[in-house]
């Protein structure tokens, strides 16, 4: 074969078109280079204890110790009588509903939850923590039918039901082919990263990184024989430089580096300085190229500084809330799947789509024309103050502008 017709029939259209000086269209631009790009599936808490557990193939006893609140049932009754009859036992992709179908469209080649319960049948609840969030090891194919690849675990929940809750948790996890981070047997294995290798695309590479600020007790750090979380000490500059030791120790080229925080409280848009900063810090020194928050229960602005992805609070995307008023402005009915896209050459954000999904009946469902517009322009406003912006797509679902 001649080496011209070799060059015709192999070289890629991208370089075939640069070496020509072809002009592509934008359409075809941005699919070649989406084709270049490693996909992600991120969402913020993913709660399927209490009432969820309860309507699920294999409840978990359901007394419970909170102060108003002893039996996890109620939590299911309060849900119907918002919303009308949860067909329970619910087959295990129930509460995933039409957001299934969405992430087989998007097709991520990375999926991640932060798991915000622990799984166990454990009885030895954590006292005077007021909530414990439990799920049966049983009803665990709740999660793999979302085909989840890794579950961070830094949060205020994972240890609800004790030390032994949270070995069981990894444990059930982990027989699941799900791959963890943020919590362990251990300090070093609290701290370690996930990694999920996308073959010739390169690695995802996600670290998990717990604070005070979201609820989770002093007690719960993971110790040299002691199962925990990976806690921070602080968000000063001495942390930044260790998260960035930790990152270096393992990247490689092409890898991805998530840098998932739990942080801050559950209500309100307003994001402090300090953890403006802290992300900040995560891109420059420690060198995330994600920053994955999440503990608000509803979404909050989203920034992309040094073309990097930052989320400050993603907002649950599954819970059993439904029926608990309190706070009905936020709408944390509303939900949304974020699907960001990442040169791994260079850890830049491509694009970002967002889909926006309402729980009802313990089940994600689609929004109507009226919610997302209410997302969207919610969200618009909060991401301007950070130089972005959201619009919304002739398909409904939302896409970020910087």
């Amino acid at each position: 074969m001649k080496r011209r017709e070799f060059l015709l029939r192999t070289v890629s259209p991208l370089l075939l078109a640069a070496s020509a000086k072809m002009t592509l269209s934008p359409a075809v631009a941005k699919t070649l280079g989406a084709q270049q790009t490693i996909s992600l599936f991120l969402c913020g808490d993913v709660m399927t204890g209490r009432g969820i557990d309860q309507v699920l193939p294999h409840p978990s006893a359901p007394q419970l110790y909170e102060p108003y609140v002893r039996h996890a049932r109620e939590y299911v009754h309060l849900a119907e009588q918002a919303n009308g009859p949860i067909p329970a036992p619910v087959e295990f992709a129930y509460i995933w509903g039409d957001a299934i179908a969405e992430l087989e469209r998007m097709g991520p080649d990375v999926r991640i939850i932060n798991l915000e319960t622990s799984v166990t049948t454990n009885d030895d609840y954590w006292r005077d923590k007021g909530i414990n969030y439990r799920m049966h090891p049983k009803n665990m194919a709740c999660i793999t039918a979302a085909k989840i690849d890794c579950c961070v675990l830094a949060n205020n929940h994972v240890l609800d039901w004790g030390r032994d809750g949270l070995t069981d948790t990894l444990k059930t996890l982990h027989d699941a082919k799900l791959k963890t981070a943020g919590a362990g047997r251990n300090s070093a294995e609290a701290a370690a990263p996930a990694i999920v290798d996308i073959g010739a695309k390169g690695r995802v590479v996600v670290f998990s990184l717990g604070t005070g600020s979201s609820g989770i007790p002093p007690d719960w750090t993971a110790g040299t024989r002691r199962p925990g979380v990976n806690l921070l000490p602080d968000l000063s500059e001495q942390t930044v430089r260790h998260i960035g030791a930790n990152v270096q120790a393992v990247r490689r080229p092409r890898d991805v580096v998530v840098a998932s925080i739990h942080w801050g409280g559950n209500w309100g848009y307003e994001i402090s300085g300090e953890h403006v900063e802290f992300a900040h810090r995560l891109i420059d020194t420690a060198g995330a190229d994600i920053v994955h928050g999440h503990s608000c229960h509803h979404p909050q602005g989203i920034e992309v500084y040094q073309d990097r992805l930052i989320i400050y609070g993603c907002g649950d995307l599954i819970n059993d809330y439904e029926g608990i008023s309190g706070y009905d402005e936020y709408r944390d009915d509303l939900t949304l799947m974020y699907f960001p896209r990442v040169a791994p050459a260079t850890g830049k954000l491509f694009e970002m789509e967002m889909v926006p999904q309402q729980i009802r009946r313990f089940r994600l469902n689609r929004v109507s024309n009226g919610d997302a517009q209410w997302l969207q322009a919610t969200l618009d406003r909060e991401c301007r103050k950070f130089g972005a912006g959201v619009e919304m797509t002739e398909a409904h679902t939302l896409a970020l502008h910087w």
